[in-house]
């Protein structure tokens, strides 16, 4: 309903006839549209946050790691992009989606950090970059090209075939790779 409809333009009275329910059970579960919102969103979030990878099998390579990282995390926008793009719009106008948002965002720094963090302790990441400002400038350009891509649908040069997932994690993972200068990139 609000991938279709967007988050203005739903109204309780939608969201209840696509449920089938009435109106009363609605708000046995829910006060008002923002908590259906909340509850949607926080499931594309962890969906985002654990899409089902764990390590990449039979290999300690870090390249391969941030490489499968970043492929999880992009097919998982993807999956979730008109979502994504709803967040963007309700974080504009409602105060509470704005913190959602914040917090989300904060999440991925936070993991990707303790991840750069481990990468320097075992002398694969450069030691002086710090891992949380190397985290929130990696995770954002990631978040900022996957929305590009997803959301809106950006293509590569005007009148070209949309950005292929393949094109968009190999490029991600180079720049990652050579921001935190792994050897082979040194």
């Amino acid at each position: 309903m609000f991938e279709r409809d967007g988050y203005l333009d739903t109204r309780l009275t939608d969201i209840t006839k696509e449920a089938q329910c009435a109106a009363g059970s609605f708000y046995t579960y829910f006060a008002n549209k923002e908590e259906v919102l909340a509850a949607v969103l926080l499931e594309a979030q962890e969906d985002m946050m654990h899409p089902g990878m764990s390590r990449v099998e039979g290999t300690d390579d870090p390249h391969a790691v941030l490489e499968a990282s970043n492929r999880a995390y992009l097919e998982a926008y993807k999956r979730n992009a008109k979502l994504m793009g709803l967040l963007e719009q309700v974080a504009q106008v409602e105060p509470e989606f704005r913190e959602f948002r914040r917090r989300r965002a904060d999440a991925f720094i936070r993991r990707n950090a303790r991840g750069i963090a481990d990468l320097q302790a075992r002398g694969v990441a450069d030691r002086e970059v710090d891992p949380m400002m190397a985290s929130r400038a990696l995770s954002g350009m990631v978040s900022v090209m996957a929305y590009n891509a997803f959301v809106l649908g950006e293509r590569q040069e005007e009148e070209s075939a949309p950005v292929e997932l393949d094109e968009l994690v190999s490029t991600v993972t180079r720049l990652w790779a050579n921001a935190l200068r792994f050897p082979e990139h040194r």
